[in-house]
């Protein structure tokens, strides 16, 4: 099955009002957009006509979805939100509508298919890496350097 998957970014930039095709979307995003449009219900009106589908993913989604997040080093930047909807376009194989860099590198790395929207997308996909400035020491992850204490700053090795 191929379709739109929409991420909070896709509502509040107004890609499902001006689409005519089906869009999906989970519950936890749902929740956090539903105050969008809410005096002219416009949400309400995208539900009823059938061209805005809530569905959830897998438990096995959302874990391989996440597990892919640690893997890139950008499960510290994504919401359960945003797991979700990678979730979702593992298990249907459609196509992220989002503008957020993290969801991006986490489903490229995937080889999901994502359509920016106000953006050009990003250009790079890779892992990311904590690295210390002062001993050029690099560390799975952290906030402070375990050799000198210096503040670890981020990276992306590009693939």
């Amino acid at each position: 099955m191929d379709f739109k998957i929409l991420d909070a970014s896709a509502f509040y930039a107004g890609v499902p009002f001006r689409m005519s095709d089906d869009c999906y979307t989970t519950t936890l995003v749902y929740d956090e957009i539903k105050h969008i449009k809410k005096s002219h219900d416009v949400l309400g009106t995208l539900l009823e006509t059938n061209r805005l589908k809530i569905r959830e993913p897998e438990k096995i989604s959302i874990d391989k979805a996440t597990e892919s997040a640690k893997n890139t080093g950008d499960y510290p930047q994504l919401s359960k939100q945003d797991i979700s909807i990678i979730a979702l376009c593992i298990e249907n194989h459609g196509e992220i509508v989002s503008d957020d860099f993290a969801i991006s590198n986490v489903a490229k790395n995937l080889g999901l298919k994502i359509s920016p929207i106000m953006t050009k997308g990003i250009k790079d996909v890779g892992k990311w890496i904590h690295y210390c400035p002062g001993c050029k020491t690099n560390h799975p992850n952290g906030v402070e350097c375990p050799i000198c204490a210096t503040p670890l700053k981020r990276k992306l090795l590009k693939e």
